[in-house]
């Protein structure tokens, strides 16, 4: 049965209206925060009195009688002397004695006083100090209703002036969405205790110790900024931040905590040093401080200037994975150090920063007339990724393929040109390696072999998603709006030591040969340098337990990224 909304009746005051309209407020499953606001409001007795006096005012306005004629004791002493001038009649006899007869005198001398008097509600007069002590400036108490939640602003004590402002304006706090306190507006009281001899922790921390209601005595700004507009700047993180380790930030409790890769709403860069961001998909609506990436920059500069910071243009190369078929682990160990070469190039121009703080992105989907995108392997030692690769591929050659490699070795009697490779001469491959012809290449055995960006182009003119496997370093010239590369980075689990597994096992899956606790800490160490140096370029971690398992995985991925959609940078999407 749906009730219905009490009829008020036609002499309801306004405060009877806001009894009501209280008493009618119902929690909402997805609005209960705001109807316990609303509440709050609506329940204070001190607006109820508010609005009592506005109905007292308003009645006075209404119904305030008003005098016909401000000098009637006049008017009758003219009356009885025109009456006393000539004959009369018993009529005006008696009216001659009525308004002559002392008692009406007194009520009309009365009526006279009363009518040229004002008694309309008069202001207590300004003290004498008034105007010294505000500047001429107009004062506005403000009430806020607040939960547990912080108020959601940051002051800060001007140093030329000495006074105490409101230095920030966090987004969806209790300040934001009152609309009543803005950005430069003067802090004189809180809950009636004057704040201008005190330190900003003080205040800080007397406004924290209020709960419910906290009254502020404030003088708005010279020119209130407006509300700040939905932004539509989003940026992923390349670097894990944590406030109550920074020791810069204006305000650790209204500081944004974030790891690398999570994706930030920008609402404001509004301040060259902080801004103010929401992570995507975080249920908590107010927004938080995080460093700019200006700021960011400039300390991580300074960080390597004194030394406590590597150098991020010359990290130590890591082991990876080679992902050779038919050679197991023990292979792909011995080809990390051998000198396979990535090709120079244009590529994403996330690389070339000397640090890793922020890269703008933006909502991509693919559309049915686009080629697929291009998927990137890359693999810690033992992650066995050609493996995996090969094994996807043979589920489903109309949907995805690999790009052909070159190679300058003999070709052998089963195979054939443009299928197991491209088979050129030596002369061809150094020329296409001098002229950047080839995401990467190396030698084996004396022979030369590589992937060319035209087999990668090749496979996406047929439809069909290529899926390539590299080492890391290939990815800064893959990373581009043609190929718009989703990267997955595949490692093996690695148990903690060698008896916690099958000796005769490797870790993915098969009979390669005893593992030892030293190639386990190398694998393991491996996979942790790949996540330090090339983490913040990768899609999608794939934990390897078994084949079959993280076959079925990439085969997932795969087919989402042909139908959902997926942060990229913002320079791949043509506008």
């Amino acid at each position: 049965m749906k009730e219905t909304m009490p009829v008020l009746t036609a002499g309801a005051g306004l405060h009877e209206t806001l009894a009501l309209l209280t008493s009618q407020l119902r929690p909402d499953a997805n609005h209960k925060e705001d109807m316990v606001f609303l509440k709050d409001v609506f329940s204070e007795r001190s607006l109820g009195y508010l609005m009592k006096i506005h109905e007292k005012l308003r009645q006075y306005e209404r119904q305030s009688p008003t005098p016909v004629l401000h000098s009637a004791a006049s008017l009758a002493e003219d009356v009885a002397e025109e009456l006393q001038s000539g004959p009369i009649s018993n009529e005006e006899k008696e009216l001659l004695h009525l308004l002559t007869s002392p008692h009406l005198k007194a009520v009309l001398s009365v009526h006279d006083t009363v009518a040229q008097k004002n008694f309309d509600p008069v202001l207590p007069p300004l003290p004498d100090d008034f105007e010294d002590e505000l500047e001429e400036e107009s004062v506005k108490i403000v009430r806020l209703v607040k939960n547990k939640e912080p108020l959601g602003a940051t002051i800060r004590r001007d140093e030329a002036t000495g006074v105490v402002m409101v230095a920030r304006i966090m987004r969806g706090g209790a300040a934001d969405r009152s609309g009543l306190v803005h950005v430069g507006d003067e802090l004189r009281e809180v809950n009636g205790v004057s704040v201008i001899h005190k330190r900003p922790d003080e205040i800080s921390q007397l406004l924290s110790q209020s709960q419910g209601s906290i009254t502020l005595k404030i003088i708005p700004a010279i020119k209130e900024e407006d509300r700040l507009k939905e932004s539509k700047v989003y940026m992923r993180a390349l670097f894990d931040y944590i406030p109550l380790e920074d020791k810069a930030t204006p305000c650790q409790e209204a500081g944004l905590p974030f790891k690398r890769g999570d994706i930030l709403q920008v609402v404001t860069q509004d301040d060259p040093t902080w801004w103010q961001a929401k992570r995507v998909g975080d249920s908590n609506l107010r927004a938080g401080l995080v460093p700019s990436k200006q700021f960011q920059e400039r300390r991580l500069a300074y960080r390597m200037k004194m030394g406590t910071l590597p150098n991020p243009k010359s990290p130590k190369k890591p082991a990876y994975d080679q992902g050779c078929d038919k050679a197991g682990l023990r292979r792909s160990f011995r080809l990390s150090r051998k000198d396979r070469q990535g090709s120079s190039g244009e590529g994403s121009d996330l690389g070339d920063s000397d640090f890793l703080t922020y890269e703008e992105v933006t909502r991509y989907q693919q559309r049915p007339n686009e080629r697929p995108r291009l998927v990137v392997l890359i693999g810690s030692l033992g992650a066995r990724i050609n493996e995996l690769k090969q094994r996807v591929i043979a589920e489903n050659p109309h949907r995805y393929a690999v790009a052909v490699p070159h190679t300058t070795r003999p070709k052998k009697p089963h195979e054939k040109e443009g299928v197991e490779y491209h088979f050129v001469t030596k002369q061809q491959f150094d020329a296409d390696a001098l002229n950047n012809k080839f995401i990467e290449h190396g030698e084996y055995k004396e022979n030369q072999y590589g992937t060319s960006i035209e087999a990668i182009r090749s496979v996406q003119a047929k439809n069909k998603m290529c899926v390539v496997d590299v080492q890391p370093e290939a990815l800064r010239r893959l990373r581009t709006a043609e190929f718009k590369p989703y990267v997955i980075f595949v490692k093996p689990r690695v148990p903690e030591s060698r008896r916690r597994r099958s000796a005769a096992t490797s870790p993915g899956g098969g009979d390669h040969g005893r593992i030892t606790d030293e190639d386990l800490q190398e694998m393991r160490q491996s996979a942790i340098q790949i996540d330090q140096q090339y983490g913040h370029l990768v899609d999608r971690v794939l934990i390897k337990e078994d084949s079959a398992s993280a076959c079925a995985e990439l085969r997932g991925i795969l087919e989402r990224l042909e139908r959902e959609s997926f942060w990229v940078p913002l320079n791949w999407v043509r506008t």
